[in-house]
């Protein structure tokens, strides 16, 4: 009895010409915001294989948990990972002021 193939006999895989990253998918939206033109992708709890730290409120999104990825247009490399609702709300979100106990707050 001769061995099993594993890959089917005359199928070949075709040959794609263009770069992935560079063509977005039916799922990615383009949001115009004042610092720019985002990309922005809605992640479903399923295909999130592991942990993100969000920069909007700086907390961890777990495993498995639907949140937003977005991107500047034209920068590829500056992809983050948000919880959605600080997503929205970024723009109303005030800068962090660290002060000591005993410093004053005005």
């Amino acid at each position: 009895m001769s061995p099993r193939r594993n890959k089917p006999k005359g199928k070949s895989k075709p040959s794609n010409n263009f770069d992935e990253n560079e063509i977005t998918t039916a799922s990615d939206a383009i949001e115009e915001h004042d610092d720019g033109v985002y990309i922005v992708r809605k992640i479903s709890g399923s295909s999130s294989n592991k942990p993100y730290r969000c920069p909007g409120c700086d907390q961890l999104i777990p495993m498995a948990t639907p949140h937003t990825v977005a991107w500047l247009e034209h920068d590829q490399d500056g992809r983050r990972h948000w919880h959605s609702i600080c997503w929205s709300k970024r723009n109303l979100r005030r800068p962090k002021i660290e002060r000591t106990r005993n410093a004053p707050k005005y």
